[in-house]
């Protein structure tokens, strides 16, 4: 099956299951396109700050409670003896603090993350002893992290650290408070499974390159085989072509030695129904049964923000997105039910499972809505709107909210223009992009108080928003598909 049905196929490898083409890809596409992933998504930490602070106000929060607790002998562990200078006792002292951030992105999570807990923490019982580390298994993603302006003040606590998430052989058992991790697990290895009939199979893909680039190679073997070694030197000599390539989908019996948790998997598959494609997200898997290893005993625990479900309904449902391409890299739903019961499966304690937009209400203490979901709420907005009018619309919101919110961070608004936009609205809109400042509303991907949407309330009546329709947003019940937080001890 082609997802292109005009396209002439141009193979350029052997059908694999789904995961590891997955693999082939994101390698490929950080090499290729790492240093321009905002052209491509952008995150819920990527500029905007409201998460990272959440983080740190539930961090500092949970850090005081443990620690009273211990002092007034009510904890599970003793305090350390500064004078004890041994391995065992260095490596308690260290642990009780020390921050893991899996897949740090551009490193804004971690530069508002440890400057919200140092102003938090205005009596310096926690912020000067925490270790935070930056994890990755690209150099480049690393250095880019360490860049980010505002992390300068914090150099002293920040580290990095290049491996595979899903392995950190090199970091001890039982030294790590805190793990962190947004909008990764989508990108770790996935297989999608259904059932059928008395087995349980997956997806299999076999790529090929459009009729279209193939014209354009002159040596095609070459380019064959660079595809192949994942040769990215090579590649870069040849015309881009993540977005040509064309899949042909297969589907095969599962491979069991292949992969682990086949009782946990089959056992979860007899609620789904026959020829259902679910996520089964194995990267997932692997970086919870290494967070159990990683976490000390009396640890604040595992922490993971991503898009999927938990709802049996939905994930039975045959027409639901289980990936979407951004590109050329796939991205998956992740599979919340089944992930839970992995977690259980390893002895995970305590696992919840919250909106995202909760979790961050309930840490600062207010409610919150994204820019998206307010956009979305504008009498006008919907498939009518061609793009560059919603480009419009989301800079006329962003440039009413500024007229009273104001960040705590400097921030360029990150906008580019859609290209197929009349050019005097081009120039009315790019005037209105310089004229932002940058203490306003940094991305539209972004969280917003209720405070703040009160404040601006007449700003956004001006742009055609119901005051009504805004209040109800704030208090909607979660998507089907929604950004979760999932928690474990």
């Amino acid at each position: 099956m082609l997802q292109d049905a005009d396209a002439l196929p141009q193979l350029i490898g052997d059908y694999k299951p789904l995961d590891q083409w997955q693999v082939h890809l994101n390698q490929l596409f950080y090499g290729l396109r790492g240093d321009k992933l905002r052209a491509y998504y952008q995150t819920f930490a990527s500029a905007d700050y409201r998460l990272a602070h959440a983080l740190a106000a539930d961090y500092f929060e949970r850090v005081t409670k443990r620690e009273k607790s211990a002092k007034s002998g009510k904890g599970e562990t003793a305090p350390v003896d500064p004078s004890d200078s041994s391995r065992e006792s260095r490596l308690s002292r260290e642990s009780r603090l020390t921050i893991m951030e899996l897949g740090p992105g551009n490193g804004n999570l971690a530069a508002c993350f440890l400057s919200h807990l140092k102003t938090l923490d205005n009596q310096g019982m926690v912020y000067p002893r925490v270790r935070y580390v930056l994890v990755d298994w690209e150099q480049s993603v690393l250095d880019g992290a360490l860049a980010h302006p505002d992390l300068a003040a914090h150099r002293g606590r920040v580290e990095t650290h290049r491996g595979s998430v899903e392995h950190l052989a090199e970091v001890a058992d039982g030294t790590v408070d805190r793990i962190i991790c947004n909008e990764l697990w989508n990108d770790l290895p996935t297989k999608l499974m259904a059932k059928n009939a008395g087995d349980v199979e997956e997806e299999y893909l076999r790529p090929n390159l459009s009729e279209s680039l193939h014209a354009k190679i002159q040596d095609w073997s070459t380019f064959v085989r660079a595809f192949e070694a994942k040769d990215l030197d090579v590649l870069k000599t040849f015309p881009p072509f993540l977005d040509d390539l064309v899949w042909e989908k297969e589907y095969q019996k599962v491979e069991w030695k292949d992969v682990p948790y086949r009782k946990t998997i089959t056992e979860f598959l007899k609620g789904v129904d026959q020829q259902v494609l679910v996520p089964v997200n194995l990267g997932a898997f692997a970086t919870l049964k290494e967070a159990k290893r990683l976490l000390a005993p009396d640890a604040i625990g595992f922490s993971t923000f991503d898009a999927g479900t938990a709802d049996m309904k939905v994930l039975n449902d045959p027409e639901k997105p289980c990936y979407g391409q951004f590109g050329g890299q796939y991205s998956f739903m992740i599979n919340f039910a089944l992930v839970e019961a992995v977690a259980k499966h390893l002895g995970m304690g305590e696992v919840t499972l919250e909106p995202q937009r909760e979790f961050v209400g309930r840490s600062l203490n207010t409610n919150v809505v994204t820019l998206m979901d307010l956009l979305a709420t504008h009498p006008s907005a919907g498939p009518k709107l061609q793009v560059w009018e919603q480009d419009r619309l989301a800079l006329k919101t962003i440039k009413a909210l500024n007229e009273t919110c104001e960040s705590p961070y400097t921030r360029v608004l990150d906008f580019p223009l859609g290209k197929n936009m009349p050019p005097e609205e081009r120039e009315t809109l790019n005037g209105m992009l310089l004229s932002m400042k940058r203490q306003g509303i940094p991305d539209t991907v972004a969280y917003l108080t209720e405070e703040e949407l009160t404040r601006a309330a007449k700003d956004l009546e001006e742009v055609g928003y119901d005051p009504n329709t805004v209040s109800i947003a704030l208090t909607a019940p979660p998507s089907p598909i929604e950004y979760y937080h999932f928690a474990c001890q």
